[in-house]
């Protein structure tokens, strides 16, 4: 899918206090950024931002980075951090513009507590395999950021893709710890669950959500 150029996206988002925009700067000081000393949690491919916000609200005890690149849809995000603050909300929460092929030199080897995967580009054809971002080569940059008892958790609708996803594993540092085909009947899984917009539309579509969590063998 095209994504949409919308004018002035980037200036807006150079301008945002919302917004690292020193990131490679900042690898080793992350807790500085935030002035605490609380876990850092991931999410790579953030989108419009939702699910990110709504974990700072709902589990205040970590910092919250999102990771987006295309312009257009940070600067979403950036509109919706700001009506939140609009209503008093403090959020541990910032965003970074930037691909996450890069994430090794923008994070240090155990600085991330852990990462979120939500509803990731599928590139269906096979030889763009290496840009999923559950694929091996993505694995092993997780590894590396990834402190040693931190957990990536990756959900989706696309079949076809977590299939793709849970094979890989075996190929990596990682092991599964919990897997589920069909999210929202998985009584377990469901506690504590926090939803991104893809997943309330599909969900509601009856489209299943499969969810694994993974840690270090």
């Amino acid at each position: 899918m095209r994504l949409r150029n919308i004018t002035g996206s980037r200036d807006i988002i150079a301008e945002s206090d919302f917004v690292i925009h020193d990131e490679t700067k900042r690898k080793g000081q992350w807790k500085e950024i935030f002035g605490n000393d609380l876990p850092i949690r991931l999410e790579i491919g953030m989108g419009k931002g939702r699910f990110i916000m709504d974990m700072a609200e709902k589990y205040p005890d970590a910092d919250y980075l999102g990771i987006e690149k295309y312009s257009s849809v940070l600067l979403r995000a950036i509109q919706k951090m700001e009506e939140r603050v609009e209503k008093n909300e403090n959020l541990n929460v910032r965003f970074i513009r930037m691909d996450a092929e890069y994430i090794c030199d923008v994070f240090e080897e155990g600085e991330v507590d852990r990462i979120y995967l939500n509803f990731s580009d599928p590139w269906p054809k096979d030889r763009h395999a290496k840009r999923r971002l559950e694929s091996r080569q993505f694995l092993e940059r997780y590894d590396r950021i990834l402190k040693k008892d931190g957990r990536i958790e990756f959900k989706t609708d696309n079949r076809a893709l977590f299939d793709f996803a849970v094979e890989e594993v075996e190929a990596s540092a990682f092991k599964i710890t919990a897997l589920t085909y069909d999210l929202h009947s998985d009584k377990d899984l469901m506690q504590g669950n926090v939803m991104t917009e893809y997943e309330e539309k599909f969900s509601s579509m009856g489209n299943p959500i499969c969810k694994y969590i993974l840690e270090r063998r």
